[in-house]
């Protein structure tokens, strides 16, 4: 049998040799130094705003990290998770033989919670609620022709959490409550007006508080953190398309040009927050 003499052994270059070895730790320290400035590498640097409750901040491109002036990103984790508030369901206050509304629309999840006022009386018995939920409802569904109320869930003075829009509590549904980013968010109205002066109830903020952090705990989001959402309304603050870097507890005046939730309980949200955070048993919180 004929054998085949061995091919010739081809030597890479001792430069060459040298240089690929230097490759993978340049690489390394390049990352090292990208992660040390707040950059991820694979993506665009965040632009624009503070991060502050006032002011958004417009990303360029959606896997865009914070910078540190920003509000800080908390890693989600399912770990934390908060109970289930008592909620009243709708059908408390749904006025009878009111017409079904229509299949309703969900996201895959829930990353971020809007404060509201509904702009109303602010003395009123708390037993009273049911009535002022339908007439907030007969105002939204009857006068403006909506498909249902817009707010995801009430909150009256004694702290009473209503069940407001239809679909389900415990699942993400679409509400019609911040223009522009009701998808991947939850609408929670505070009954009453709550300019600057006002009081507002700590029954009131508390069960905020304990709303958002089951809510947002379902998607294993911090309170304290941050929402990347998507604007779908030219109308809102941000053009149609435009990704916004929003508190993950936020006022609707963040989302849209509005007064809404008040400048009293505006002044709320960072103790809202994080009070949600420590229900959600996040050891770092504020005591």
């Amino acid at each position: 049998m004929r054998v085949l003499p061995a091919p010739p052994v081809r030597r890479v270059p001792s430069a060459v040799r040298v240089a690929l070895c230097w490759v993978p730790g340049t690489v390394a320290c390049g990352l090292l130094l990208a992660c040390a400035a707040g950059i991820d590498p694979a993506a665009p640097q965040v632009t624009g705003g503070d991060g502050g409750a006032s002011t958004p901040t417009v990303i360029a491109g959606r896997r865009s990290l914070m910078p540190a002036a920003a509000v800080p990103a908390r890693r989600a984790s399912t770990a934390y998770r908060a109970p289930r508030p008592r909620i009243v369901p709708r059908e408390a206050w749904l006025p009878p033989k009111a017409p079904e509304p229509p299949p309703a629309r969900y996201a895959d999840r829930v990353d971020a919670v809007f404060v509201h006022h509904t702009d109303s009386p602010n003395r009123y018995a708390c037993t009273d609620a049911p009535r002022i939920i339908r007439a907030l409802y007969a105002g939204q569904a009857g006068s403006r022709k909506w498909d249902d109320i817009g707010y995801n869930f009430l909150v009256d003075r004694c702290g009473t959490v209503y069940e407001g829009r239809a679909g389900g509590a415990e699942r993400p549904v679409v509400g019609a409550h911040t223009q522009g980013f009701n998808r991947r968010s939850t609408g929670v109205a505070a009954i009453g007006t709550f300019t600057a002066g006002t009081p507002v109830p700590k029954a009131m903020t508390d069960a905020i508080a304990g709303l958002a952090a089951w809510k947002l705990g379902l998607s294993g989001i911090d309170p304290r953190g941050a929402a990347l959402l998507v604007s779908t309304n030219n109308l809102s603050r941000f053009p149609t398309g435009t990704d916004a870097l929003l508190r993950a507890v936020a006022g609707h005046k963040d989302g849209y040009a509005t007064h809404c939730p008040g400048a009293a309980l505006t002044a709320e949200l960072p103790a809202i927050r994080e009070t949600a955070a420590r229900l959600q048993g996040r050891q770092d919180a504020s005591p």
